[in-house]
């Protein structure tokens, strides 16, 4: 198996991601890649394209989000304290994690949104299965503490 980037934002990441899928899938297969994920932030407007034009370009695609996590619960908005959540990837490992995907970033969107659409603890407990979670990046809640030096903290969050 050749190496595959699992954290990719695309043009659906609005005022984010620059990346247009048909170019996306091109350099994959340039660099030998199999597979493809697409992870854009708090949406999955672009996963039935990305989808068709993986298999179009000969790959596996690997659908996903990163998701905004809230400090607290996503009931929760209080300016200062709620207006900052952390990033988490989390890739489908299957259909039930897709359609736990949906699920999570659904409820972001209508029941979470405060600035971002986010997901809270219980949610992702509630639709855990099927998924596959990645620390994301530096706004990752892992990542934030490593960056802290704080090792045990991180270890015990992962």
């Amino acid at each position: 198996m050749s190496f595959v980037h699992l954290h990719n934002h695309t043009c659906y990441s609005l005022l984010d991601g620059a990346s247009k899928l048909e170019e996306l899938m091109q350099q994959a297969k340039a660099l030998g890649m199999d597979a493809l994920a697409i992870t854009d932030h708090g949406v999955m407007y672009g996963v039935l394209d990305f989808y068709k034009e993986a298999k179009k370009a000969g790959l596996h695609p690997i659908v996903g989000c990163e998701v905004y996590v809230a400090p607290r619960s996503r009931f929760d908005k209080v300016a200062g304290v709620d207006d900052s959540p952390s990033h988490l990837v989390l890739l489908a490992e299957n259909q039930e994690g897709y359609r736990n995907l949906l699920q999570l970033v659904s409820a972001s969107w209508l029941e979470g949104f405060y600035y971002k659409p986010r997901v809270d603890l219980s949610l992702l407990q509630e639709y855990s299965q099927g998924l596959i979670a990645l620390s994301a990046c530096l706004a990752g809640e892992i990542p934030t503490l490593l960056i802290q030096n704080k090792e045990e903290d991180a270890v015990h969050k992962a």
